[in-house]
């Protein structure tokens, strides 16, 4: 890397992505002549969302307790450690709570960057780390180097800032400016063509093959098969999927549709972990050929098997290599005794050992890659050593309106020539720490800014998931009512345990006047009125025998309102797993957190409660369309209209749940 080291963040002189095109939209550029002022504009805004990410770390760090450190997840202290292997010649060391004790709620998760040390991460030289493996009592940690006398005395993980995200993003825009770019869709994703539409339309090229006509399965609806139609012929599509209108299951039968065209390796890609599962999970089901790239850690228990390293495991060779290992870890620990020319020759049989077990790791890695058809990762996992210089013609990125515009270049540099886009900018864009560069456009996707220069998407319209009155709003509100119901009332017959103003139309508003305050962070807001009628109406719900806990989401938008709900409900046995997704039980997250998921009914406490009229979170459009649009046969919110109808969106939503009379002041007299 010639501009610094890896990781670093430098300030940008004057002239670095100063000379950016005019905006043309809300502020924000849609168009660039130029790569140079597409790199320009987005080096410069990831480096800010690095750079303000850095300064919430060193602000926690320099002016929190360690309790409070402690409290809120970002730290572990005490911890005992000892060395627990390798990974492609990294070492691994696991560290644990001391016995008697367990590491308790934190924040640390597979891939996140954690600083190592003894006490003080800013009067030590700590040592980076990645997040391997994540367990009740225990966490793994790729370390950047050894840790001295790694099995003495006790140590301190701290989070720290994503630098591998930046990095990788930072290649990819490096790609773009080079003279002869890996992909043929650069100049049509930067959005110089005049006719943005013709251009995406042509036919993709693929060199020296001759694809198989594929035509769409019968089990798809008429938009899902337009969206497939197009996906299979052009060399650029958008697909928009409104909630419940089966996204992932056209994207899967995409993905399988291009395999059986033969027209070169497939990737499939999403932001997150849970939405690349869920296209893996798809693809298994159909009897596709897929590889999960990332640690099984972080993937559903009962999709692990496809992960590479699973398969790797499986592998002849594996049994070699173990025992290459072994022999590497003996020969390790009797060097100190080597004297002279016998120890030269030992530091040559180490260096000897670990190429031939890197060679055997490659050949097993190509062998698994070479024999999938299709292969499965997160935007920046694509950027991952372990996948090489691997080229991919046809790329689908799921879930693309919740990846930053840079996140999504990761996969298309490696050489697209045919891209499907999935996603629906009506519901959450992505997340971005640094507020400059929110401002400045970084919370606008690829797939967004594709439709401001004039690209017309293809709407999925046809939606399973809700009772239709739950769907109607939205429908109206954000898709010009073009939405279909593919189910009726009788599909999803109101819940029992709740009295619904109309047991027709399953949707209530409790209107409650309680009082916001500060969260113990200083930052989130909770609403303690609120929060006691949420646990009322679970209880009834759960009382009626209709429901199980895991039937049942509770959201809400503040995380001190969730963590409040999370410690009203612990005791009551109800609660599902922390961070498991798989085990039963009732889940309290955030709006955002439920994005892209589904409940039998969802209990929505909209905490905003002031004189003001301030909403704060609850103003972005989007968040309403996901809030509401998450349940399939009950919807209840529980909030303050005063403060609430200060916001458009809200107001409007209100008025329509009073025209249909589905405000539930009545539940207010009967608990």
């Amino acid at each position: 890397m010639a501009d610094g080291k890896r990781g670093d963040v430098r300030r940008l002189k004057p002239g670095d992505g100063s000379d950016l095109p005019s905006p043309t939209l809300d502020g924000e550029t849609t168009r660039f002549i130029r790569a140079q002022d597409f790199h320009g504009r987005y080096s410069r805004l990831i480096t800010w969302e690095l750079e303000d990410e850095m300064a919430q770390v060193e602000e926690r760090l320099r002016h929190w307790s360690k309790q409070k450190l402690v409290e809120h997840g970002y730290t572990l202290i005490g911890v005992i450690a000892r060395n627990s292997g390798w990974l492609f010649g990294d070492r691994v060391v696991k560290f644990s709570a001391q016995k008697g004790q367990n590491l308790g709620n934190h924040r640390f998760s597979q891939g996140d960057i954690v600083t190592i040390c003894r006490n003080n991460p800013l009067k030590e030289s700590p040592i980076e780390g990645i997040v391997l493996t994540r367990k009740r009592n225990s966490i793994s940690i790729v370390v950047s180097e050894n840790l001295e006398k790694v099995r003495t005395g006790t140590w301190r993980i701290d989070r720290g800032a994503n630098r591998v995200a930046h990095d990788r993003m930072q290649d990819a825009l490096r790609e773009i400016l080079r003279d002869d770019p890996p992909t043929t869709l650069s100049d049509l994703l930067l959005g110089k063509p005049r006719d943005i539409n013709d251009s995406a339309k042509m036919r993709p090229e693929f060199r020296g093959v001759k694809w198989r006509d594929v035509y769409a399965p019968n089990e798809l609806n008429e938009s899902q098969g337009e969206a497939f139609e197009k996906a299979m012929t052009s060399r650029l599509s958008l697909i928009q999927g409104p909630p419940g209108t089966g996204k992932t299951h056209t994207a899967v039968r995409i993905l399988q549709g291009w395999a059986k065209q033969g027209t070169g390796p497939i990737l499939a890609t999403a932001d997150s972990n849970v939405a690349v599962d869920n296209l893996l999970e798809g693809l298994l089901d159909l009897g596709v050929k897929a590889v999960r790239i990332g640690q099984p850690v972080k993937v559903r228990s009962h999709l692990r098997s496809a992960t590479l390293r699973a398969r790797i495991e499986e592998h002849p060779l594996q049994e070699e290599v173990r025992e290459l290992l072994g022999l590497q870890e003996s020969l390790q620990r009797r060097l100190p005794t080597f004297k002279g020319k016998e120890k030269g020759l030992a530091h040559r049989d180490l260096k000897m050992g670990w190429k031939a077990i890197r060679a055997l790791e490659t050949s097993m890695n190509d062998d698994v890659l070479d024999s999938a058809e299709v292969i499965c990762s997160t935007c920046i996992g694509v950027g991952h050593q372990i996948l090489g210089q691997r080229k991919f013609s046809n790329i689908l990125i799921d879930e693309a309106t919740q990846a930053i515009e840079p996140a999504t270049w990761v996969p298309i540099m490696r050489s697209c020539r045919r891209l499907v886009l999935v996603g629906d900018h009506r519901q959450l864009p992505p997340t971005v720490i640094s507020r400059r560069a929110e401002q400045d456009g970084l919370r606008r996707s690829l797939f967004e800014r594709m439709i401001d220069v004039g690209m017309i998407p293809t709407m999925l319209k046809t939606q399973y998931r809700m009772h239709p009155v739950i769907a109607e709003y939205s429908s109206a509100r954000y898709y010009d009512n073009q939405l279909e119901n593919g189910v009726s009332a009788d599909d999803r017959i109101a819940p029992a345990g709740f009295l619904w103003p109309d047991w027709n139309a399953p949707v209530a508003f409790v209107p409650i006047d309680g009082a916001e305050e500060l969260a113990v962070d200083g930052k989130s807001r909770i609403n303690r009125d609120e929060a006691g009628w949420v646990v009322k109406i679970v209880d009834q719900l759960l009382s009626a025998g209709d429901l199980e806990p895991s039937d049942i989401g509770v959201v809400s938008p503040y995380s001190g309102q969730v963590q409040l709900l999370t410690d009203l409900f612990d005791g009551k046995g109800i609660l599902a797993g922390e961070g498991d997704e798989e085990a039963g039980g009732l889940e309290i997250r955030s709006i955002d957190g439920y994005q892209g998921r589904e409940k039998e009914v969802i209990v929505l406490s909209t905490v905003r409660a002031n004189h003001d009229g301030e909403v704060g979170f609850l103003s972005d459009h989007r968040r309403l369309n996901v809030a509401i649009t998450r349940p399939r046969r009950g919807l209840i919110v529980v909030g303050c209209a005063d403060t609430l109808r200060h916001d458009g969106d809200w107001e409007g939503w209100l008025d329509w749940v009073r025209d249909r009379k589905l405000e539930a002041w009545h539940v207010l007299q009967s608990y």
